[in-house]
């Protein structure tokens, strides 16, 4: 595979860059991709280093790809537009309000082991991350402006934020099953 295949997970893959691809699509065409490429099938040590490098390739262009953050990250790269907290604008006051509450009432869910609360602040995080989701998809379209998605990158930082949120909202579920179980 080309040099530049590396820095576009995409055509790794040989599909067109956007944001909205099919996960359960990726998953086929990465267990086919990795039986071509298996590094076993090969007899030579020089093909087999071949088939290392391009197996390593199909798996790091799945990991980007089957991830929104970095599939977004990409394809704002893709188009020229530098991603990362120094070249992202900063996020809003009100975003950055509503983060702080968002967080302050999980911590108090949290602390009062209030596993429902929980849940209703984790379904508002993804029906947030959803819309997110949405508007990088539009921006990130296959024909897309580009003016269109660097109005739309502050979406990136969005995901992030909310990536985090549900992480943490898992390992809380985790923590309450744990302290739910009885004891050995």
């Amino acid at each position: 595979m080309a040099e530049s295949n590396i820095k576009n997970p995409f055509a790794t893959f040989g599909i067109e860059p956007r944001f909205d691809v099919n996960v359960a699509e990726l998953e086929r065409t990465h267990r086919d991709l990795s039986r071509v490429v298996h590094p076993d099938r090969v007899a030579s040590s020089a093909e087999r280093k071949n088939a290392v490098e391009h197996a390593m390739q199909v798996n790091e262009a799945f990991r980007v790809l089957r991830d929104p953050v970095k599939r977004a990250e990409a394809l704002f790269t893709l188009r020229g537009i530098e991603v990362g907290e120094r070249h992202e604008p900063k996020p809003p006051p009100d975003f950055l309000m509503t983060v702080l509450e968002q967080r302050e009432a999980l911590a108090e869910a949290r602390a009062q082991k209030n596993a429902a609360r929980i849940t209703a602040l984790e379904s508002e995080m993804r029906e947030a991350q959803t819309a997110a989701e949405s508007r990088l998809a539009r921006a990130l379209a296959p024909g897309a402006d580009v003016d269109l998605a660097k109005t739309e990158i502050g979406a990136l930082g969005e995901l992030r934020f909310y990536r985090r949120f549900l992480e943490e909202v898992s390992a809380i579920h985790d923590e309450l099953l744990e302290g739910a179980a009885p004891g050995i």
